[in-house]
């Protein structure tokens, strides 16, 4: 079964908790406080695989979850961090944020590993907080807490040329006969239920044909099948327009040109804007050339007749499209939404916490970062700090949890009182 979009649920690891602990050993009367750091939460990595061509495996497991971090332990001992949780999907696979819609990523080229989400930090350990004044604290600080995320994965086949025309005009049998491809053939409306993809090999280059499902009038707005393999069209650079020119279905091939036409502008205007081959098919049905020739008076195109069962004007039809895909720029990835973050960037977050003593303790990303650029001896540096702390919200989060005038605040290796 092809399966090319689907929503799945995804969860970076929690980071494990900081231990409290204190070391005691014979003779040594002082041991002091010894819990170590909890371990960091899992990451969650999708990593695309060519060897995957369907999102089939998505439709029975919703729920992808990293494993936590493990806890501190005693002696100073760090949790151990959880493995990544690498989600192997198709290439051609674009990730979106369910909610928004926004894009996080496309997964194009094979191989390629792209971190959604960040595995949360562990927490610190009770020696982290010992200082002078405090040689003896009993608390530690939980593993950050990571949440849940919806995502949308589509897959958008990754090819050079797509076949487009309505049911049982020819499709699969020119793909055969152009690539080593197999596609399902038969004389019934529907016989590709997938794209199928072939590979054409011309001399010393190469490249990829996708055969996509017959549309109908309506497809753009969700009718038939041929609606749901659409976005498999919007990657390629050239699309050879397939009309049955003999009319074998009933229909009239200039009316069939004209609503595939519509459909494609109707979905997406970039769609439109493809360069198109048309090619007349069928044509050993045909008894004159006096239907080519009114299909290009009414269209206003010029059309390569071919007949894919005799195997005529397939060699000219194959070195136009040859030329036309090497004059035109190759298949381009879906940038992703700059002005979105499926998570908040790690140099953006900040925990703020309320430990046992009273006094406020401030971690994250965001503390990293002040602890790397900030020289607190200078002036102007500190300055910064202080600006930073106010502009990311930190001083308006530390109020909200009660703080006043007075209070200790410890920012990483820095402890201050707070004064209003």
């Amino acid at each position: 079964m092809f399966l090319d979009y689907v929503k799945i649920i995804i969860k970076a690891g929690d980071g494990g908790n900081g231990k409290v602990s204190f070391h005691r050993e014979k003779y040594v009367p002082n041991g002091g406080p010894d819990g170590g750091d909890g371990g960091n939460g899992g990451d969650v990595i999708f990593v695309a695989d060519k060897n995957m061509n369907t999102l089939i495996d998505f439709r029975y497991q919703k729920f992808y979850r990293a494993q936590n971090g493990n806890d501190g332990e005693a002696k100073n001992c760090t949790g151990k961090s959880a493995e990544p949780l690498y989600i192997k999907v198709p290439m051609g696979t674009v990730v979106r944020d369910t909610e928004s819609g926004k894009v996080v990523c496309d997964l194009f080229e094979d191989g390629e590993q792209i971190v959604v989400l960040k595995g949360g930090r562990g927490g610190k350990g009770n020696n982290r907080f010992a200082h002078s004044k405090r040689q003896a604290p009993s608390f530690s600080q939980l593993g950050e807490r990571t949440e849940e995320h919806r995502v949308t994965l589509e897959l958008k086949t990754i090819a050079d040329v797509g076949l487009v025309g309505f049911p049982n005009v020819g499709k699969s049998t020119l793909l055969s006969v152009l690539t080593s491809a197999k596609p399902k053939i038969a004389n019934y409306h529907f016989t590709t239920l997938n794209p199928n993809l072939g590979v054409v090999q011309m001399y010393d280059d190469s490249f990829v044909i996708a055969d996509i499902p017959g549309l109908i009038e309506g497809a753009s707005e969700g009718a038939g099948l041929g609606h749901y393999f659409l976005r498999h069209i919007e990657r390629v650079r050239v699309i050879v327009h397939i009309v049955d020119i003999s009319g074998s279905e009933g229909r009239d091939p200039v009316d069939d040109f004209n609503k595939i036409n519509n459909e494609l502008a109707t979905y997406s205007t970039k769609l439109a804007e493809i360069p198109q081959i048309v090619v007349a098919s069928k044509a050993d049905l045909l008894e004159n050339n006096d239907c080519v020739e009114k299909f290009e008076k009414a269209t206003g195109k010029k059309v390569f007749v071919i007949s894919s069962i005799m195997r005529t004007g397939i060699d000219e039809l194959l070195k136009v499209i040859k030329e036309k895909v090497d004059e035109l720029p190759p298949p381009a990835r879906i940038p992703r939404d700059e002005d979105f973050e499926l998570e908040e960037k790690a140099n953006q977050k900040f925990t703020v916490s309320r430990l046992p003593d009273g006094s406020f303790f401030v971690d994250g990303g965001l503390v990293d970062f002040l602890i790397q650029n900030v020289t607190i001896s200078s002036e102007d540096s500190f300055a910064f700090f202080q600006k930073v702390l106010k502009d990311r919200g930190v001083i308006s989060e530390l109020k909200k949890r009660g703080m006043k005038e007075g209070d200790v605040v410890v920012i990483g290796d820095l402890e201050f009182e707070w004064i209003d």
